[in-house]
């Protein structure tokens, strides 16, 4: 049986290695993760259907697809705004991922706080909920009057984690988009206003005391191995003590595709390209642990 990565996946608010055929692994804090690459990293399909052509795709990129399948994804996605005809309840967030990192989002209400989960946000709380098309207009109402995004780049939600403030200030930073949302008018004749109430990610993530950021993964490649022990995992991103150490991040977008198997009890390090971080030329070197 070959063990096909899909990333990592939040079901029930536990992270876990997803894998083709529906299987899951879930992960333990503490527990060492050994694996290794096998062959060329090949698109995953889109929405449960393989890839035609089970093309090869790059290394480096986060998404994994080949053209015609990335666009079958983008299709059916409610992110993209090509839905407006679902039935469902919707709510509206606000999440934060760091010390000025807040964003406006919407989510499937049947999903609860899975979404949250899969952003990797340490903090937020729901403003509103309502239809569909009222959801997405107050997100991007709000957006234009508060001055937040609609997303954060994941580089520095990885970044933050590691320099979290204490739950309060969390919470307080939460609370005061909150109360700015609210004062926004127009949005409450649509959507029904929900009272605010902060909620924490940082136990599930497993954040406190994570020490800093020595680098992180760019690539697998072939026959590279990755080994360390598991300190942290938040959005798609896990976060490994190596072997010499150093805490470094991998984002678990760039497993989807590969086979990959167990590396034995004498696999050591990082044989995979990883940016080290911190110094005048972040993110610019690369090496191999």
């Amino acid at each position: 049986m070959e063990w096909w990565c899909r990333g990592l996946g939040w079901g029930g608010g536990v992270p876990g290695l997803r894998w083709r055929g529906g299987k899951v692994s879930p992960l333990v804090y503490g527990q060492r993760l050994a694996f290794r690459a096998v062959g060329v990293r090949r698109c995953p399909g889109a929405r449960g259907n393989p890839c035609p052509l089970a093309a090869v795709v790059p290394g480096r990129t986060t998404g994994g697809r080949c053209p015609e399948c990335a666009r079958l994804d983008r299709a059916h996605s409610v992110a993209a705004d090509t839905i407006a005809d679902d039935p469902r309840p919707y709510r509206v967030y606000l999440a934060w991922f760091g010390p000025g990192m807040t964003k406006v989002g919407i989510t499937a209400e049947a999903r609860g706080e899975a979404r949250l989960l899969e952003q990797g946000a340490v903090a937020f709380s729901w403003l509103g909920r309502g239809p569909l098309m009222a959801a997405r207009r107050t997100e991007e109402v709000l957006r234009q009057a508060l001055g937040v995004p609609d997303r954060v780049a994941y580089e520095r939600k990885r970044a933050a984690r590691h320099a979290l403030p204490p739950a309060p200030e969390r919470a307080r930073e939460v609370e005061e988009l909150y109360r700015r949302a609210r004062a926004v008018g127009g949005w409450t004749e649509t959507l029904e206003p929900l009272e605010f109430a902060a909620r924490d990610h940082a136990g599930a993530f497993h954040l406190d005391g994570l020490p800093r950021l020595d680098g992180t993964v760019t690539e697998l490649v072939g026959g590279g191995v990755v080994s360390g022990r598991l300190l942290a995992a938040a959005g798609p991103d896990l976060h490994l003590r190596a072997p010499d150490s150093r805490c470094l991040a991998l984002d678990t977008r760039l497993m989807g595709g590969w086979v990959l198997e167990a590396a034995g009890e004498d696999a050591e390090g990082f044989s995979v390209p990883v940016t080290v971080a911190g110094g005048a030329n972040e993110g610019a070197q690369e090496e191999l642990f």
